[in-house]
């Protein structure tokens, strides 16, 4: 018998049997991971195992191959603070979305663990989070292979001026050495670097840029299309 414990985010559950749910939690140390949680659809333990909700684990399995089974201790819930919010919400949403749609199962991401936990928290207690689901989904593509290099102007080394990235190499370009490619090129927003605050309109721009290689990086390598609840995200936040 194998047997390990976690703390971890619920991604999404779905009826598994009578009584039983499939759970997928991204956890701490052994990353993206399914299993099944027997008595899961009871009273005591369905409306706690709500997407968003933050586990103890404990997971068994005969043999590593084999799907297991959770016994899971609720930490916290999150989806009843977001759910007053249409807003936080949909960034929640994407966010558990992002994280199932795009993360290898059962490889370890602790960095991205981390931030995704206060990108969460961040989003249940303040309306300032959007900037923060901006870098997180920077930080994302990093993980998984695909970083951005936004600090340096691809063209000429430049550090300052830097307005675009380039649609196929993912670097930053300066403004003054656009030239005729300018129209061709995905926005650089500074707070997509650190450079201060942004409204939420400078924002959705940023997360066209993020979106561009979310969908020819990650999603092309699947062949499945972009979670729609990003997009409707970036719908709130350009209305809001």
């Amino acid at each position: 018998m194998i047997e390990w414990r976690d703390q971890g985010i619920l991604l999404s559950a779905r009826k598994h049997g009578e009584t039983s749910i499939i759970a997928e939690v991204f956890c701490s140390d052994k990353g993206r991971h399914a299993g099944v949680i027997r008595g899961g659809t009871s009273r005591k333990l369905a409306p706690v195992l709500q997407p968003g909700a933050q586990l103890d684990v404990i997971w068994k399995a005969r043999l590593e191959e084999h799907i297991g089974s959770y016994q899971v201790e609720p930490l916290r819930s999150r989806a009843a603070q977001a759910m007053g919010d249409p807003l936080a919400l949909a960034g929640m949403t994407s966010t558990l979305a992002l994280l199932s749609f795009a993360l290898p199962e059962r490889e370890a991401h602790s960095a991205l663990y981390d931030t995704s936990v206060t990108l969460l928290d961040l989003i249940c207690a303040t309306d300032a989070w959007p900037l923060a689901y901006l870098r997180w989904e920077v930080q994302l593509l990093e993980e998984l292979g695909f970083g951005l290099d936004l600090h340096q102007c691809a063209v000429t080394g430049d550090t300052e001026g830097l307005r675009f990235v380039s649609p196929k190499s993912g670097r930053a370009v300066a403004d003054h050495a656009a030239g005729e490619w300018k129209a061709r090129l995905l926005p650089l927003v500074p707070c997509m670097v650190g450079d201060g605050q942004a409204d939420n309109a400078d924002i959705a721009q940023g997360l066209r840029t993020t979106g561009y290689f979310i969908e020819k990086w990650v999603a092309a390598g699947q062949h499945r299309p972009v979670p729609e609840a990003r997009k409707r995200l970036v719908e709130r936040l350009l209305r809001s």
